[in-house]
């Protein structure tokens, strides 16, 4: 079986409480072509996720719930299922039972340090509406590593806790809207300067 190439960049949306808001605005302005794998990692515990049923509306990237050794690949959104840890290997995802099964889940932080130690493409690590901190203490490793961390403005989040408990951290390099994160992605993604 041939590995999957991993020098694509992947882009994580960790995202909570108010997260479909920031997803549909980022996704909304993201060109259907630009080569990137989209990751979202939402938080879900209770309820079956339908992410994947609601955001091909405001993209044309395919949209996929993830199984155990999808392949990733370039131009497609990606949406962890609920009360799993996601992690990446040998350019695939695998998914595992939660790890912090109980108080606020941490898949954010799993999935992204996985990444850091995983992934040999460029890491866009984005932190949007969401409540507690998940994802924050990940994201020093993801700078380490050679990524790139954002975070969802504030005043646009509809809930601050988890953009600025990564914005405290001290580890992001940008602080925009999610249509300015839509445009950095791009910029990144491009090559352009950012």
């Amino acid at each position: 079986m041939a590995e999957a190439p991993r020098d694509f960049p992947i882009v994580c949306v960790g995202g909570s409480a108010g997260g479909l808001d920031a997803y549909t605005r980022l996704l909304s302005n993201l060109p259907g072509d630009l080569d990137v794998a989209i990751v979202i990692v939402n938080h879900l515990r209770h309820f079956a996720t339908r992410l994947h049923e609601i955001l091909p509306a405001f993209t044309t990237m395919p949209v996929a719930l993830i199984t155990e050794r999808l392949l990733i690949v370039p131009n497609r959104v990606f949406i962890i299922p609920e009360n799993r840890d996601l992690h990446v290997r040998d350019g695939a995802f695998r998914l595992r039972p939660l790890s912090k099964p109980r108080g606020w889940p941490d898949v954010i932080t799993v999935f992204l340090r996985s990444l850091s130690q995983h992934w040999t493409g460029k890491i866009i690590a984005v932190i949007v509406s969401g409540y507690d901190g998940d994802g924050a203490a990940a994201l020093s490793g993801i700078k380490q590593a050679g990524g790139t961390t954002i975070a969802q403005l504030l005043e646009t989040a509809k809930q601050p806790d988890m953009p600025r408990s990564a914005i405290e951290s001290g580890c992001i390099d940008y602080v925009l809207s999610p249509e300015n994160i839509a445009r950095k992605i791009r910029q990144i993604a491009g090559g352009g300067a950012v």
